[in-house]
Formats: C-alpha cells, structure tokens, sequence
C-alpha cells in the first residue's frame, strides 16, 4: 500500500518513520516534508501544499492511505476533500475539527455535553474584554479564537500581561490571520496542577487510547519563559494513573466522541485532550486537538510496538473495537532544539552538524530543517525533537541529552530539564 503523510513537521516525519516500518508500506510520501523525510531513503518529499492538488496526486498514483498531521489542513477541508473522490484518509470533517480551528466552538460544545472545563467567556468586543478581566483577577489564561500553531494562548500572571494580550489578540489582532473569525478570544479561569496529553484514535464510534505523555510548553528551565508549541516530551506520564486514565476516559473522551455524533459531526481521526489534573486527581479539558500533539508523538510512537498502518486501517474502516496496542514497557523522552529568536522571531538558514546515525534506543526527528545543495539548515522555530528509549526517566533523559550535546546549529535554544517532573 502507498501512503501519503501530509505535513512537514516533527510529528509528521514521526508517522512516516512508524508507517514505512509497517510490511504492508510500500511507499511513504510526505507533503511536502522536511529535510529529515529528505535524507531517509525509505522516504519521498512530495513538494505540494494545496488540498485540490494534494487529491489530484493521490488520485493519480493510487494511495491506498492519507494520514493528515497538521491542523490547518484539517481546518482547511483536506479530509472532506479526499473522501469527495472516494479516497481514503484520516482524520476529521472540517466541521469536526473545529474543536480545535475554534476554541469558542470547543468549549461551547464541552459545557453542552458536561465535559468538564475551565469557566470562561467570550469576546469580540476589547472593552468588554478587559472589564471581565478585571472581575476575574490574575492569573487569568487569554486565548485567540482562531488556530496560531500553539502559539495564541497567554497565562497572564498580572492584570497588566492579560490586558496586553487582549489588546495584541483583537486590537492588533494579531492571530486573524490564521483563519477567519480569529479575532475573538476566549477568557478562562486560571487553572491549577499537572497537565498531561491524553490522545486517542476514533473511528467515529470506538476508541483506541495512545500511550499517555507530558508536554513541557514553556521556553525555558523550570516552566519559565514565554509559552511555544512545545520544548520536549515523555511518555508514558507517571500524572496519569490507572484511575485518572478511567476518569479521562469516562469524563472527558467518551462524552466528546458520542456528543460530537450527537451533533451530527461523527469524529473519526486523532483526538487530543490537553488535561489539567488536580491533587486529588480530578480533571479539566484545558483544549481539544484534532491531530497527534508535537513533540508528543514523537516519544509515543517510539514506544508503540504495534504496526500503526494497522491501527490506522482499522481507524478508517470502523473497526477499532477489534485493536489491542502493544506498548514498550520502557519510558521515551525527546528534547527539542528551538532556532535562535524562538518563538518571537526565529532565524532560519543556519547549518546544522553532528547529527548521529538512527540507533535502536535514540532517534532524531527533523521539523524545521531543509536541504540546500547538499547541506542540512534551519527553516523553521522549532528544529529538531531529539528522542531516546531507556528503563527508567531519568535514564532516557541522560540518553537525550548525550545526543543533544553532539548537534550543533548557531544559536540553539533547548531546555536542560525535560522530564524534570516524573523525576522529583
């Protein structure tokens, strides 16, 4: 079978390393890829972006499975596009995946099903905005309506931060370019605890929960610094015990995929609920994703033993109910190395050297690199996710970081304490 990964990021080259694995695989083409996709050579970039011309391709060269990474072609339509012409993919509706392309639409829905979630308001108009501020106090979390890859949410520590974050998100507005009715926010109550990812696979009825994995969104050491789409994950997170996993399950998934069939857009693709859970072990959904977390996947992927073409096959035709997934028992971890002037204003174009030879226990996933005349470069804020298997958290950390130490591009950005949490 010929797959198709649409994307270019760390999550996308992830899925085609796991797909191209897979005996059934006879080709994995990613759009339009990345440097890493370029260099493997069980791989293909394919260099289109367009929805209508991405459809043309796998019309014309008979793939047998699409498997969407990215939001904004999920927002974009990609999915109802392909399965106009009968093409099988994964992943959901434009209409479903407005979970995520719309945080108004996304906690609207979860306060009509009883998903439990932060409270919180909604506005267009700034006045408004800033006044419900004051009520609210600080910290308060101030959130652009509209998709901004990771980047559109503030935790203001003061009233001020929350102010400006108002101010940048609907009067400069900031984030309406990343689709329409973006210049709208959502306000919501600080939360406290631990957060976790908890991603499944839905097939529109059935689910199929991934490995559990912990997201560290801060820039800096010790959750400090600006918020990105993500500095480095591990899996599995020792936050999510046997009982959170059954509350998550009971409270939070089961009750989006059945209400989302309740609302007449069936959810079949990735579903990621970003969790906050308490000391006494009760949730709150903090977001929906409509797509696998990045750096997340990276990890989780390095420890599924089953064959994802598989898992996805059976995704796609309904019949997740018959899926076992088999887990290796050991912890993954991947640390991120971020371009100079992350997430602000990174710089691209710098060359990148020292990259090691794929091994059994460390993998390195390409995001923002490129090839230019033979030699690998920046293009992109978040560049590679350095990825290592060990028994225990503290050991694949080690692993990590004794890769990290040996690549080498002006200006690095990485944090020195990715899994800092599971290890105290």
């Amino acid at each position: 079978m010929k797959i198709l990964v649409i994307g270019g990021g760390g999550r996308e080259h992830a899925l085609a390393w796991k797909l191209v694995d897979s005996p059934k695989a006879s080709m994995v083409y990613v759009a339009p890829g990345n440097g890493g996709t370029q260099l493997s050579p069980r791989l293909e970039n394919l260099p289109i972006t367009d929805v209508q011309q991405l459809a043309d391709w796998a019309q014309d060269n008979k793939i047998g499975l699409t498997v969407v990474g990215p939001e904004a072609p999920l927002a974009a339509g990609v999915v109802d596009v392909f399965r106009a012409r009968g093409l099988r993919i994964f992943g959901p509706t434009q209409a479903a995946a407005q979970l995520e392309s719309s945080k108004a639409f996304s906690k609207a829905f979860m306060r009509r099903h009883g998903i439990p979630t932060a409270n919180y308001d909604v506005f267009t108009d700034a006045e408004a905005a800033h006044a419900f501020i004051e009520r609210l106090g600080a910290p308060v979390v101030v959130k652009a309506d509209g998709l901004a890859a990771g980047k559109g949410v503030v935790v203001a520590t003061s009233l001020a931060e929350a102010h400006a974050a108002v101010d940048a998100m609907l009067v400069d507005a900031r984030y309406a370019g990343a689709q329409e009715g973006a210049a709208r926010v959502v306000i919501e109550e600080f939360l406290t605890g631990e957060e976790a990812s908890f991603i499944v696979l839905s097939d529109g009825r059935d689910v199929a929960a991934l490995a559990t994995s912990q997201d560290h969104k801060r820039l800096n050491d010790g959750d400090q610094g600006p918020n990105t789409g993500g500095m480095g994950a591990y899996s599995p997170a020792p936050v999510v015990t046997a009982d959170v996993h059954a509350r998550a399950m009971r409270e939070v998934i089961l009750p989006a995929v059945r209400g989302m069939e309740k609302d007449g857009l069936p959810y079949t693709g990735f579903l990621y609920a970003g969790l906050m859970i308490d000391a006494q072990g009760q949730l709150k959904v903090l977001e929906f994703n409509c797509r696998l977390g990045d750096p997340e996947t990276q990890p989780i992927l390095m420890r599924l033993k089953s064959d994802l073409l598989d898992l996805l096959n059976a995704a796609v035709d309904g019949k997740l109910a018959d899926v076992e997934l088999q887990w290796d028992r050991r912890t993954a971890l991947g640390v991120v190395l971020a371009a100079a002037g992350y997430p602000d204003s990174p710089r691209k174009g710098d060359a990148i050297t020292g990259l090691p030879l794929e091994q059994d226990d460390a993998m390195v996933f390409h995001a923002g690199t490129q090839l230019e005349d033979g030699t690998l470069r920046t293009s992109g804020g978040r560049v590679l996710c350095v990825t290592a298997l060990a028994d225990s958290v503290r050991q694949a950390q080690q692993r990590a970081y004794e890769v990290v130490r040996g690549i080498h591009f002006d200006g690095a950005q990485y944090r020195k304490d990715i899994g800092h949490k599971a290890i105290k």
